[in-house]
């Protein structure tokens, strides 16, 4: 069945993208769901159709050239399924997002540029809250996938769409343009961002002004020059009516904006309309003031310009951030920190997030009145209802009287508060045990002080971990070993001192094909917390046997000695649950642990003895992979291992998975990848043979704040044994971290940099337990502010560097009394 053969209102369905996403807003749940099987650079969508069939979705859009005989048979065993076969689901995911779009002839702001787009959508939407009904991207949907998304739920009611639009490389804004249709653009600015994938930056900026080829109204500043250029040389050409509102705080433009200080902030002044304008905001950097004054000039042009009603919106905004973030919390809880974005969107991805957490542990919703989703009251509270029962939300605890005149709608277990101070005078969450809750609503209800209350350690210094950043990184890899080699993920060592049980979470819901920890209690916890992966255990010992059958977890088995410990193990005790599979370890070079290459015969022969054992993988570990010298070296390893796993297989009847390559190993070696190979510390930002650094990134930053600033003189000396003595006068801080917390003692005296308010400051005197002192003479740093030991800044390669040792110490150093702070933009 083609496309053209059967036509689809898209008001009666929603898509899906991601198997793993399936929810939907509307009466009908997955029966309405229209699933666009896309095949792309890191996974393939027609993989998961029979899945999603058995979830009774019965609408899919898949692709010729994935249509194998072998998928042709599965489709045609799902006798009611509606099949769209297509020549790309992408490109026809975008023509009915854009068909649909189409149906509304409403006002639409397109946003797009290099940085900003993201706060400046959230703060129109809000700014223009009490006037109109907003659809809006969640988060930062802005991509060839996200954008669709993010139309698509147009509806009649709404007066309003606010979208932003990203690109990447040439040619992909046109098929966004068709989708948003803005009638009024915003062109944020342009920096550096995705230079990668431009001739210069001035086709970038050709490339993003296709997006306003047919808009009305353009918003830009004028002193970013090319903006300025290729407006009136490229737009004017092909959209010669357009009304381009340019804008400037140093040379001639359109609208004269100047920025002046005011208690608690800055004051805009502008005219509009020859009518003057002095808007007070609660900000005083250069991009907030810059986004802020895109956003009103954009509610000046949509007819906002009663001059109070905007300054009583605009003292309201606050700092947007798009993060939800995964803590620690009390009584053995997690908390879902997202208290800021209160839409429907929004809301959908946070249950998601939600959902892949600890199978084990109840999942609990705390949830205000939405007041931003554009949508009556009386169609909201049923759609959040329903996608709260698909998403299998143990409890429900709203706040708000909105949610609460509408409780008799919700099907789970709920209780209802009028007022954020309400519910924490009653003491429930108190009684809240081994849950993971999402506290997700409007800022006017101020659930930061629930967060607040409930989050574990008051320790201020925090390693965030960017869950996105590990996304991309394993997709790195992904790509460079391709969909026919399995992954193996290590997350020994607290997963590099990133946190196991989080991290794991992540990489079974991006479906990685196992995991490897050093010790069977690390595989235990992990099993605890709901991960369901096969795990193997590097460093079995006879003490956690019972382990490794109780929790199915599978040894690595190195030696005779220890082979001989499990099968005399198997035999007195006589399992009744199904003995795990073992991983045989062959020593090629490294002579560490493993079977030598003499021994491999006996051991085939004592596996042949003992049919019971079932080999899973057959491995060995690559010495120099990092290095271009040992070379030779690894060939020589790769040699060995496939004759002795061969020599195996001869014993055994049928071929364990082969594995040799680490992380620099997929980079350095690709032609050794063999059926699995092993991801560590890539995984986690660094890119260990040095030949692609900046293709993976950083995903922890160590963050702490200054206690206390003083004035010294020179002369005087900081610290310990009065280590640190200061040629000039400067301001010290100290900073509320140590050497317990996995701030290395090495790093003190200057050999260590800290980056303060954009300035990199050096460390003075002696690391202590628990303090640390540097120099921030030269940063405007005042008491409280926020430094960074380790992140995108201050990498952690460098620092490893300077004290002479690698990342993985610096890593796997950081004390498990920081807390760990898990988000996603």
């Amino acid at each position: 069945m083609t496309i053209q053969e059967f036509d689809i209102n898209t008001s009666d369905v929603y898509p899906l993208t991601d198997s793993r996403q399936l929810l939907s807003p509307t009466p009908g749940g997955a029966a309405k769901a229209i699933f666009f099987a896309i095949q792309g650079e890191h996974h393939d969508g027609h993989r998961f159709i029979t899945e999603l069939y058995r979830k009774n979705v019965r609408q899919f859009v898949v692709e010729t050239a994935a249509l194998t005989p072998e998928l042709r048979h599965e489709l045609a065993q799902l006798p009611d399924a509606r099949i769209w076969e297509v020549g790309s689901s992408l490109r026809t995911l975008q023509e009915w997002a854009a068909r649909h779009r189409s149906q509304f002839d409403i006002p639409v702001v397109g946003i797009t540029g290099s940085n900003g787009k993201t706060i400046v959508k959230e703060w129109l939407a809000q700014i223009l809250a009490p006037d109109f009904r907003t659809q809006k991207s969640p988060k930062s949907y802005n991509s060839q996938v996200g954008v669709p998304l993010s139309v698509w739920p147009l509806n009649e009611q709404h007066t309003l769409g606010i979208f932003e639009a990203g690109i990447s490389k040439p040619a992909e804004m046109q098929a966004l343009q068709t989708i948003i249709k803005p009638t009024i653009g915003i062109f944020t600015n342009i920096g550096s961002a995705h230079n990668e994938g431009f001739r210069s930056q001035k086709q970038k900026v050709a490339e993003k002004l296709r997006l306003f080829r047919q808009t009305g109204t353009l918003i830009y500043r004028k002193s970013y020059a090319e903006i300025d250029e290729e407006t009136h040389l490229l737009l004017k050409a092909v959209n010669p009516t357009i009304r381009l509102i340019s804008w400037s705080t140093g040379q001639p433009a359109e609208v004269v904006v100047s920025f002046t200080h005011h208690t608690n902030g800055m004051l805009i002044r502008l005219e509009w309309e020859d009518r003057p304008y002095h808007i007070r905001v609660p900000f005083s950097d250069p991009a907030s003031l810059e986004n802020a004054t895109h956003v009103l000039l954009a509610a000046l042009v949509l007819g906002v310009t009663d001059e109070a009603v905007l300054q009583d919106r605009f003292a309201r905004l606050r700092p947007v951030s798009m993060r939800l973030e995964l803590k620690e919390g009390i009584h053995r809880n997690l908390l879902i920190d997202d208290t800021y974005n209160n839409d429907l969107a929004g809301l959908s991805i946070a249950l998601d997030f939600l959902s892949q957490q600890d199978a084990t542990r109840q999942k609990v919703l705390v949830l205000s009145d939405l007041l931003e989703t554009g949508m009556a009251a009386d169609d909201l509270y049923p759609a959040i209802a329903r996608m709260i029962t698909e998403k299998a939300v143990g409890q429900l605890i709203g706040v708000g009287p909105e949610i609460s005149r509408f409780q008799s709608v919700f099907t789970v277990p709920s209780r209802f508060y009028a007022t954020t101070n309400e519910l924490l005078q009653s003491g429930y969450l108190n009684g809240l045990t081994d849950s993971v809750i999402l506290v997700k609503g409007a800022r006017r209800f101020s659930f930061e002080t629930v967060i607040n209350r409930f989050v574990q350690k008051s320790h201020r210094t925090v390693l965030e971990i960017n869950l996105d950043a590990l996304t991309h990184n394993l997709n790195f890899y992904r790509n460079r070993v391709g969909s026919q080699t399995k992954i193996m993920v290590m997350v020994k060592a607290f997963a590099y001192g990133s946190g196991s049980a989080e991290v794991a979470s992540l990489l079974q819901y991006h479906r990685v094909d196992y995991l490897a920890v050093a010790y069977a209690d690390e595989g235990v916890g992990l099993r605890e917390n709901g991960i369901q992966l096969p795990i193997m255990v590097m460093n079995p010992s006879p003490q956690a046997f019972r382990q490794l059958i109780d929790y199915q977890l599978e040894p690595e088995l190195y030696s005779f000695r220890i082979l001989d410990e499990w099968l005399q193990f198997l035999k007195q005790e006589k399992p009744s649950m199904a003995i795990p599979p073992i991983h045989l370890k062959l020593d090629t070079g490294m002579h560490r642990l493993g079977f030598l290459p003499g021994e491999v015969a006996a051991l085939g022969q004592l596996l042949k003895e003992n049919p019971a054992l079932r080999v899973a993988s057959v491995f060995s570990h690559l010495v120099g992979s990092d290095e271009a010298e040992h070379t030779a070296f690894s060939q020589e390893q790769y040699r060995l291992l496939i004759d002795g796993a061969a020599q195996l297989e001869s014993y055994l009847g049928y071929r364990p998975l082969r594995h040799l390559l680490n992380s620099a190993g997929i980079v350095r070696l690709p032609e050794f990848k063999l059926d699995m190979v092993r991801l560590g510390i890539g995984l986690y930002g660094v890119e260990s043979s040095k030949l692609e650094p900046q293709q993976v990134q950083p995903i922890g930053t160590l963050k702490t704040v200054i206690s206390q600033i003083k004035e010294l003189k020179a002369g005087e000396t900081v610290g310990y044994s009065r280590r640190g003595v200061l040629d000039h006068n400067a301001r010290i801080a100290t900073l509320a971290i140590g050497y317990a917390d996995g701030y290395d003692r090495r790093l003190g005296n200057g050999v260590g940099q800290v980056w303060v308010n954009g300035v990199l400051c050096p460390t003075v005197g002696s690391v202590c337990m628990d303090m640390t002192m540097i120099d921030v003479t030269a940063a405007s740093a005042q008491e409280g502010d926020e430094a960074i030991l380790f992140g995108p800044q201050v990498p952690i390669s460098d620092l490893a560097n300077r004290i002479g040792t690698i990342p993985y110490e610096i890593l796997t150093g950081v004390s498990e009394r920081v807390k760990r702070v898990f988000y996603r933009e």
